[in-house]
């Protein structure tokens, strides 16, 4: 399974069977910021989202800014994964995304 990750956009994608699940990340202040993670109903529970967001913060580290989480998943996430050193953003709000 391939993820792009298309920084004219900012976000990383996986195409599968035609639909595309995707995570968008917006860069402010040294800090790489997970806005939102959407994957379409038929392509979840395959751990899609898990995918996308660690290759997110993986670029972050790779490029030394922090981990920022505004999407609900994204924040979840963080907490699961302490070592990325991450945080949630003032933006975030219980049980949503930045959309």
């Amino acid at each position: 399974m391939e993820i792009k990750h298309l920084k004219e956009k900012s976000r990383f994608e996986i195409t599968q069977d035609g639909e595309v699940a995707y995570c968008e990340y917006k860069i402010y202040d040294g800090c790489l910021d997970v806005r939102h993670t959407i994957v379409p109903k038929s392509l979840s529970g395959q751990g899609l989202a898990a995918l996308l967001v660690k290759a997110a913060y993986d670029y972050a580290q790779s490029e030394g800014l922090k981990a920022v989480a505004t999407c609900a998943y994204a924040v979840v996430w963080l907490e699961r994964h302490p070592e990325y050193g991450g945080e949630v953003s003032r933006d975030h709000c219980e049980g949503a995304c930045a959309l």
